[in-house]
């Protein structure tokens, strides 16, 4: 029997049987007796302040997927910008940085080998053409 309500008598409700045989389904699903049942159902429509004919709109399941699909639409967008941003831009910072790196070693000016020295022309005083 239920805690508190040992020495309360019994009352009959006049129910269809087609509801009686479903409201001792989910009595038996919930694993509690009918009264506690029907005590707790009304008890969560007056702690919620809803009444039972009110929709409260879409279901866990529903919005279960669809947060699911933004999520995979949010992956989408990520990826598509790592693709189309991050990794170029990377890429290219990174040929900017090992460039700057080999220039620094060459020398600016390279000498040809067919070119002049600079000690052949001191005595040259440029009046000959």
């Amino acid at each position: 029997m239920d805690k508190g309500y040992e020495k309360e008598g019994f009352e009959g409700l006049k129910i269809k049987a087609s509801v009686a045989q479903r409201f001792r389904v989910f009595c038996k699903r919930l694993s509690k007796s009918q009264s506690m049942t029907l005590m707790a159902m009304m008890d969560f429509f007056e702690v919620n302040e809803i009444s039972p004919d009110e929709r409260l709109g879409p279901s866990h399941r529903t919005l279960e997927r669809k947060l699911n699909k933004r999520m995979n639409a949010i992956i989408a967008i990520i990826k598509s910008i790592e693709k189309s941003q991050t990794k170029p831009t990377q890429a290219m910072l990174e040929a900017l940085f090992t460039q700057t790196e080999t220039e620094e070693a060459k020398p600016l000016i390279m000498k040809r080998d067919d070119e002049l020295d600079d000690a052949r022309f001191e005595d040259w005083d440029g009046k000959d053409f």
